[in-house]
């Protein structure tokens, strides 16, 4: 936990709660220059796959695997323990679409300003949207997925943002094809040739905006079980290869 800083002699309470962006800027850059000690921290930003929703095969029941089976657990084990995580994935999130099934705020640029001004500082932030924004229902190409997920970039890196946290880092993490099969298949009718299509226009954008990139699809596939949701092992295989790539941001 990190110290709380004392109050001057005479400081009122009210100068004490003033956390206009002029406070916020140098007191994150305060922790990133190691003035206190403080573990860096990862904010793993997605859907119900970061959340960990294990594949269903029933109607309305939704399992989460344990701590140590979701990705998000799997890549701060092997970060070490200078590190701490925040995990941020809500099921049926998407990178830009309000859900007329699921609601308003699966939109996931309300959700991200909500995460980064009530977490931080924050060194590194993982974001994987895409899956969800590909159901049948909204009818969006590839391309238009893609500039969902640039628009989330917009506000992740953007001035305000960074400052409040005195500068964090970003890996783009493109999600496996979905596949359509089991429960999930009318949702999904459709899909899969759309997210075949976002890792070369995610991996475009991740060189554009100069962020780390992973593609997920090489590396795991999703569950035969529901064509979205992935199975323990690609958990693991996942939050490996995560690890890995922070290394090199």
């Amino acid at each position: 936990m990190r110290p709380a800083k004392a109050r001057p002699s005479g400081q009122s309470s009210a100068k004490r709660l003033d956390f206009g962006r002029s406070r916020l800027q140098p007191a994150a850059t305060l922790w990133k220059k190691g003035a206190f000690s403080t573990p860096q921290t990862l904010l793993c930003f997605g859907d119900s796959n970061t959340h960990g929703t294990l594949p269903i095969t029933s109607p309305n029941v939704r399992a989460r695997y344990d701590a140590a089976t979701r990705w998000p657990r799997v890549t701060l084990a092997r970060l070490g323990p200078d590190w701490d995580l925040v995990e941020e994935g809500l099921p049926g999130r998407t990178a830009q679409f309000e859900d007329p099934v699921m609601g308003a705020f699966m939109d996931g640029r309300p959700g991200l300003r909500i995460a980064l001004q009530s977490h931080g500082p924050i060194d590194i932030m993982t974001l994987m949207l895409g899956t969800n924004d590909v159901k049948t229902r909204f009818g969006a190409t590839a391309r238009k997925v893609t500039a969902g997920i640039a628009g989330l970039l917009d506000i992740a890196l953007g001035d305000e943002m960074q400052a409040r946290h005195g500068g964090f880092k970003v890996l783009l993490i493109c999600p496996p094809p979905v596949k359509e099969v089991g429960l999930l298949a009318g949702e999904f009718f459709g899909a899969r040739a759309v997210s075949l299509a976002l890792p070369a226009l995610y991996a475009e954008l991740a060189a554009a905006r100069r962020v780390g990139f992973l593609d997920a699809g090489q590396l795991i596939e999703v569950s035969e079980t529901d064509g979205v949701h992935y199975e323990e092992n690609a958990h693991a295989a996942l939050g490996k290869a995560v690890a890995e790539a922070l290394a090199t941001l």
